[in-house]
């Protein structure tokens, strides 16, 4: 894996069961905050699965669009695109009518000193977005940040397991699932609660800054000593074939590899591939920010690319000088602070 195009081909793969889940969920594809980190890559998916499967949908991407080359790129692979200030309440209704909604709005990074606005956007945008798409089905972005820290030889927070948030991000996440919770009881809308950590793309991701470490040198703290990833892909995926699970009240769903990952263990991975030193400093804590996605796996199966070949591929990657982007996790944060 090196080059950009051969990283999007491999994002915008549709397996036969998507192709097929797709097919059976009546209706247009809305992806509201299409031009984050994932919704470029989960609305090419999308739309590669309904021409594989000659399907008659439209998938149609909203977004602020600041990047207009990421907005060519959609439309260049057939997605619709539509330019809109969410928190604009008239532009909101006047956004068109879908069967589906994948709702990917939302405001982690720099959270810190601009609390208002990730509250606006985590936790009040989602009550109108509900308004607005109750006749639809919604599968809602969410993350395993609102779960407490679990023991690492736990097996990872479940669905069953309380929210415990720690800081705003992580609360005004939760009040994201509470918004949308409320409106499906009030409207019977079918939702799911897609509540998802790490995602990996070679551009940014936890082992892409792990490499990164390793190759620069630099220190790496193993004090959050464990962690859970995902293939992108994967996960869009997983998120577009939670479209066949909406249930109202939400349906909960932890989305992640199997694996509960060690820092000490992929460092030293990556550092054999890179030809360097990991250079860790201090001790694995009792504790992770650790989720169970065994539920996903028994309905969709387990991801199709697994945890080595995400090393191979971004040591590579790395080795070759690969664009990246300064999206950072921040998944060694144990006090919320993004």
């Amino acid at each position: 894996m090196r080059t950009i195009e051969q990283l999007e081909a491999k994002l915008a793969e549709p397996s036969p069961e998507l192709v097929r889940d797709l097919g059976s969920v009546p209706g247009d594809i809305v992806v509201l905050g299409v031009g984050g980190k994932m919704g470029p890559s989960l609305a090419k998916l999308a739309m590669n699965a309904i021409r594989q499967g000659g399907w008659n949908k439209r998938v149609i991407g909203v977004s602020r669009f600041s990047d207009a080359e990421a907005r060519r790129e959609l439309e260049d692979a057939g997605v619709e695109t539509i330019s809109c200030e969410l928190l604009d309440d008239e532009a909101l209704r006047a956004l068109p009518d879908a069967g589906n909604v994948i709702y990917m709005a939302g405001n982690k990074f720099g959270t810190k000193g601009r609390e208002n606005f990730t509250w606006a956007m985590n936790a009040y945008l989602p009550g109108r977005v509900a308004e607005k798409y109750k006749e639809s089905r919604i599968v809602v972005f969410s993350s395993g940040n609102i779960y407490p820290f679990q023991p690492v030889a736990s097996g990872g927070a479940s669905e069953s397991v309380a929210p415990e948030p720690v800081g705003e991000y992580a609360q005004s996440t939760l009040g994201r699932e509470r918004i949308f919770e409320y409106h499906s009881h009030k409207n019977g809308t079918p939702m799911v609660m897609f509540r998802l950590n790490y995602a990996i793309d070679m551009r940014y991701g936890v082992l892409l800054e792990l490499a990164k470490a390793v190759n620069e040198g630099r220190e790496i703290d193993l004090t959050m000593g464990f962690a859970n990833v995902i293939w992108q892909g994967d996960a869009n995926a997983m998120a577009l074939r939670c479209l066949t699970q909406c249930s109202s009240p939400p349906n909960v769903i932890n989305i992640t590899g199997p694996e509960t990952m060690s820092i000490r263990w992929a460092a030293g991975e990556l550092a054999k591939r890179l030809g360097k030193e990991a250079k860790l400093v201090g001790a694995e804590s009792e504790t992770a920010l650790l989720n169970n996605a065994s539920k996903s796996h028994q309905l969709f199966g387990y991801p199709r690319v697994p945890l080595l070949q995400m090393i191979d591929w971004t040591a590579e990657w790395v080795r070759h000088g690969g664009a990246t982007w300064n999206k950072p996790t921040h998944f060694q944060e144990r006090k919320g602070n993004f």
